[in-house]
């Protein structure tokens, strides 16, 4: 009965942190044909704004599935742009013979079915052009395409830590609610999304992760639990990373530099 005692115990730890945002989180929302798809407000006005601009933003995913995890993506602007092109996997193309890769112009922060996004990186300015050419190119080469699974992945959080991965300009540290980040495919091991580090991960439900930027995360069928050393933060299932250092503004200081 030793066993049984500790996997239970194993069980109200990885189930906690949904739970709570279940009951207490908000997470289920309104009906998806009504929800909000608005501006947030949180990208610079392409009208007033001509530098370059990257931002990645995650939303908690609809329904029940929010109490875990968040829909990512990524949109960008390049110089004297009047329109945002935004890149990212919607899994809900694949039921219409789609490929689940959507890349298309639109606002860049509109909330993901009534759940408002949070931004998690950002850069702007010189340079960036480069840097937007280096996100087209990855994500077109995006090696899921047709393939698109909410657990444990490839998913929308597969993509955006593959582009990620691919333009080590970000430092992106994605939350440890984007589950799907660190489905490898048929590889074990590789480079965090930050590029900092290293990652080790058996189907995107066991591993290990050690980094600067992420700090150190274990994933336990593809929950994740850990600690930021560098931001003061622990991260939890479910209820994602706490912190007394706010992330983006680490971000933005990392992407002004």
């Amino acid at each position: 009965m030793r066993w049984f005692k500790r996997t239970f115990l194993i069980l109200v730890a990885l189930l906690a942190g949904p739970v709570f945002m279940l009951v207490g989180g908000n997470v289920l929302g309104e009906d998806w044909r009504t929800a909000s798809r608005e501006s947030a407000n949180i990208a610079p006005d392409p009208a007033t704004t001509k530098e370059a601009v990257v931002h990645v933003y995650g939303a908690r995913t609809y329904s029940w599935r929010g109490a875990f995890g968040v829909h990512t993506w990524i949109s960008v602007k390049p110089t004297d742009a009047t329109t945002y092109t935004i890149y990212e996997v919607i899994g809900w193309r694949q039921r219409y013979g789609n490929g689940v890769l959507a890349i298309h112009n639109g606002s860049p922060d509109r909330y993901w079915f009534g759940k408002r996004p949070e931004l998690l990186a950002e850069l702007r300015g010189d340079g960036v052009d480069a840097v937007i050419k280096q996100i087209d190119t990855a994500a077109r080469a995006y090696p899921f395409k047709d393939r698109y699974t909410v657990y444990p992945g490839p998913n929308s959080n597969t993509f955006t830590a593959w582009v990620a991965k691919k333009v080590p300009a970000l430092r992106l540290d994605l939350p440890p609610t984007a589950i799907g980040k660190d489905y490898l495919g048929d590889n074990l091991v590789s480079e965090v999304p930050s590029g900092t580090g290293y990652q080790f991960s058996i189907g995107g439900l066991f591993g290990i992760l050690a980094a600067v930027e992420e700090g150190l995360e274990v994933n336990i069928i593809g929950l994740t639990f850990g600690i930021d050393p560098k931001s003061l933060a622990i991260k939890l299932p479910g209820i994602g990373r706490l912190g007394l250092i706010p992330q983006v503004s680490r971000v933005k200081e990392d992407s002004s530099s």
